[in-house]
């Protein structure tokens, strides 16, 4: 295992027995015994090293859902996990996420910071992308990648939800074997950045720049 490009300190929450059973964002059911972790907008399923900075303990996990949508969270981790790191009974902790590649293939993180050169649309069984004719040279806002289709489209339709007030398309593009799911377009850089900016509170993360 490789260290990835992804690297970020922040808090990280745990979630149990509410949620045991559910489905997660790909489809997974959801074990709170299993080494499993929510993230916001890393890919999914991918991989993370996680470090509970104050005791030092380390877990690895594999990212099969998105959240948590809170400001001050970064990960949301199993039970499993969050005992494995000694932070159950304290309900958050301090901690280090990075993304790591399996047998040295390169990260699935690396890809959500890729500029999109060409994309295509993905053809959706159960959601259909607004796809806008022509998304060459237009500024967007990436709201997250996925590896599985089936996360893509539960992740577009949630996004829709609580965006439909921006204004904005919310399109699902395939790129670099990923589903991405985008807001836009914008007139520039700088609108994109300044409404980045202003969502990062509303939906606990904040999305970056896509020049197509």
């Amino acid at each position: 295992q490789t260290v990835g490009s992804y690297k970020e300190r922040g808090n990280a929450s745990w979630y149990g027995k509410k949620f045991h059973g559910q489905r997660t964002s790909i489809g997974d059911t959801y074990d709170m015994y299993g080494m499993t972790a929510a993230h916001p907008t890393l890919p999914v399923p991918s991989y993370a090293r996680v470090t509970n900075l104050a005791n030092g303990k380390t877990v690895i996990v594999r990212v099969n859902d998105r959240g948590p949508f809170l400001h001050d969270r970064i990960i949301d981790l199993s039970y499993a996990a969050a005992h494995k790191l000694g932070y159950v009974n304290h309900g958050s902790a301090e901690v280090e996420v990075e993304s790591i590649a399996v047998n040295g293939n390169a990260p699935l993180a690396a890809a959500v910071t890729t500029p999109l050169v060409k994309a295509e649309s993905v053809a959706a069984e159960t959601v259909m992308p607004v796809m806008p004719p022509d998304v060459a040279g237009k500024v967007y806002l990436q709201l997250g990648a996925f590896k599985e289709k089936q996360g893509a489209e539960s992740f577009l339709s949630k996004m829709r939800a609580e965006l439909g007030d921006t204004g904005k398309d919310i399109i699902l593009l395939r790129q670099s074997g990923l589903n991405r799911i985008q807001l836009g377009p914008y007139a520039n850089s700088e609108e994109a950045r300044s409404a980045a900016n202003t969502l990062a509170g509303r939906l606990g993360f904040k999305p970056f720049v896509s020049q197509h």
